[in-house]
């Protein structure tokens, strides 16, 4: 591999495969991280996510292919011959050390001298916001505080991947949003290549450059998460990345119609004309009191979510979910209303 190719894909998988006894659960995967990206694997629970991390940091031992970092192959090197660093759901801080004598183990480990050490404790704690808390201990700081030292121990390291198991799992929804943004922010100050795995799909949007989503053991789809939201290339991905009502619907030039209600086609739909299988996001179909004969529904539940109440109707005959602003309607179940579809909230259902 030329030094370009090693910069343009940091990180590879070449057809791996990994099984324990006769489970399968890695099936002929290829994955290639470009240098300074972050990839999130995401996925229902058993689909291999947490595998491929342990394959890349050498926990696991592939079955059968290749791993590559940095145009080096590390198929059958250890954990410690990968200039890798881990974050972990559970932070795996030593309780008996300071905030800094943790964060320092790794460079004591490698035998820097203790004043560079010093500095570079001091200087990893700025970065997580943590200035001054060098001689507190695990048990003197909050849950956030400790994933924040977790990763400034990471961080400190400089490694060439960095890789994150579930870090935010075990914190408060507030917590979770401060942390992934500080997780962001510190990959994308030092560049570093990243693979991150998570089961919260909010959380995979906010850190990621691209999302893997997968399903026994093989990619299901891969790509900017507005693209795997927008355009899911299957029924499992347009279910998976969000709710999705699907129903047939007739391309024409013009429009598209469903159910004899004709929506603008969205220009993504290109020249496609003739009968199709669509699907639309709960926050493209809006409840307006006046329509046609063809956009009337009836309310059937109606859940207080704050922000917005999540709605069910009836419409020709299929239960449609949406979402409507709590501040601007307020329907009760058994109300009439009209539906107004926003054509961008469409996507085209390949045939399976």
């Amino acid at each position: 591999m030329t030094n370009q190719q090693s910069k343009t894909n940091f990180v590879e998988l070449k057809n791996i495969n990994k099984s324990f006894g006769k489970n399968t659960v890695i099936d002929e995967l290829n994955l290639s991280i470009p240098q300074g990206n972050l990839v999130t694997l995401l996925g229902p629970s058993g689909c291999g996510k947490t595998t491929i991390l342990r394959l890349v940091a050498g926990l696991e031992k592939p079955t059968a292919g290749q791993i590559l970092i940095d145009g080096e192959d590390v198929t059958d090197r250890a954990i410690q011959q990968r200039d890798i660093c881990m974050v972990f759901q559970s932070y795996a801080l030593f309780p008996h050390l300071s905030l800094g004598d943790n964060i320092g183990y790794g460079l004591k480990m490698l035998r820097l001298p203790a004043d560079e050490i010093r500095q570079r404790v001091k200087e990893a704690l700025t970065l997580v916001d943590l200035e001054g808390f060098e001689d507190r201990f695990v048990d003197q700081i909050s849950g956030g505080q400790q994933q924040r030292v977790a990763l400034a121990r990471a961080l400190i390291l400089k490694p060439k991947v960095l890789l994150f198991d579930e870090p935010l799992s075990n914190l408060d929804a507030n917590l979770r949003r401060s942390m992934r943004d500080k997780i962001r922010e510190l990959q994308q100050q030092f560049n570093i290549t990243s693979l991150y795995v998570t089961h919260d799909q909010s959380e995979a949007f906010a850190v990621s450059d691209t999302v893997l989503v997968m399903n026994k053991g093989k990619i299901m789809q891969l790509g900017e998460p507005k693209q795997l939201y927008r355009q899911p290339a299957s029924r499992f991905m347009a279910n998976f990345m969000g709710d999705a009502n699907i129903f047939p619907a007739t391309l024409m030039a013009e429009g598209v119609d469903v159910f004899g209600y004709v929506v603008p086609k969205p220009k993504e739909f290109g020249q496609a004309t003739g009968n199709y299988t669509l699907g639309v996001r709960p926050e493209a179909i809006a409840l307006v009191r006046e329509g046609l004969d063809s956009q009337k529904c009836q309310v059937v539940s109606v859940a207080y979510m704050g922000p917005q109440y999540e709605v069910t109707v009836n419409w020709h005959g299929q239960t449609l979910l949406l979402q409507v602003n709590a501040t601007q309607l307020e329907p009760s179940a058994g109300d009439h209303y009209y539906l107004h579809i926003h054509p961008h909230g469409m996507f085209i259902l390949p045939e399976e």
